[in-house]
């Protein structure tokens, strides 16, 4: 059975470590299966693409392209730079495999405007997370990724349940950010060490960031937005989703790539300490 289907380029990212893979989707299918859910993930690759990256557990249907998404990650003026080295197919609607849409949870996580809008609407009765920051990136020359406008937010969102930004796709402005943000039942704008701010029917919370040993910060926000969804859609109290997701952001950077990524246990573990650190 999938519970949760993960949507979005997964790609060869080029970092200053070494090569791995990567993609919002691909953070957010390991996420989900390290809690125990069962993951459909649909994303486009060239054959040659390394599927043994993921366990038994993912079910991964690859749209053929004859490139696979790649980037360079590096760093300018203390802020990370990505630059994109080649592009996969775009992901359209009907290319969802049909039985997937039945699937109580989805996430739309593109990284190069890659997802169909019209994917927001391909459930039936599906929670769905949108993560937009691909659709926020537009290729400059010599493929460096700089930003651009969310054109199709307005016919997104009205399918939405949650909303996850990260404050480094804003550029310094949140006034859209939150109008979108008040669009939702739920959302965040996550911020690092600073932690994140939770949006309830719009309105603000701060969510106090765990304690971590920082590493390697890839994928924290896909993390914690996956883990979120999940999470409220379990319990239905936006709170404690918000403080299970913050542990497993916060476990995530402990280690390179996806190897902080925690299961259901350790999970658990981070966020007793959590409240006892905060007293609650």
């Amino acid at each position: 059975m999938i519970d949760l289907v993960a949507i979005g380029h997964v790609t060869i990212d080029e970092t200053p470590s070494g090569i791995r893979p990567g993609g919002s989707a691909y953070y957010a299918a390991l996420t989900a299966h390290r809690l125990g859910l069962g993951v459909g993930l649909l994303t486009a690759a060239a054959a040659d693409y390394p599927l043994d990256v993921f366990p038994d557990g993912i079910e991964v249907h690859v749209v053929p392209s004859p490139q696979t998404t790649r980037y360079r990650v590096g760093e300018s003026q203390g802020a990370r730079t990505l630059t994109l080295l080649s592009r996969a197919v775009d992901l359209e609607a009907e290319q969802l495999p049909a039985d997937w849409s039945k699937a109580p949870l989805a996430l739309l996580g593109p990284v190069a405007n890659e997802v169909d809008p019209a994917l927001a609407g391909a459930f039936d009765d599906a929670s769905v997370a949108v993560l937009p920051q691909g659709w926020m990136r537009k290729r400059e020359a010599g493929g460096l990724m700089s930003p651009q406008p969310w054109e199709d937010a307005e016919v997104v969102l009205p399918r939405a349940q949650l909303l996850v930004l990260s404050e480094e796709d804003l550029g310094g402005s949140e006034e859209t950010a939150v109008r979108w943000l008040h669009q939702v039942p739920l959302g965040a704008i996550t911020r690092g060490r600073r932690g994140a701010t939770l949006y309830v029917n719009g309105e603000p919370y701060h969510v106090t960031a765990d304690a971590a040993t920082e590493i390697d910060p890839t994928g924290a926000g896909d993390v914690f937005a996956t883990t979120l969804l999940i999470a409220y859609q379990q319990s239905g109290d936006a709170w404690e989703a918000a403080a299970l997701a913050a542990c497993a952001g916060a476990a995530s950077v402990e280690a390179a790539g996806a190897a902080g990524v925690p299961d259901r246990a350790t999970l658990e573990t981070r966020l007793t300490a959590y409240r006892r650190r905060r007293g609650g």
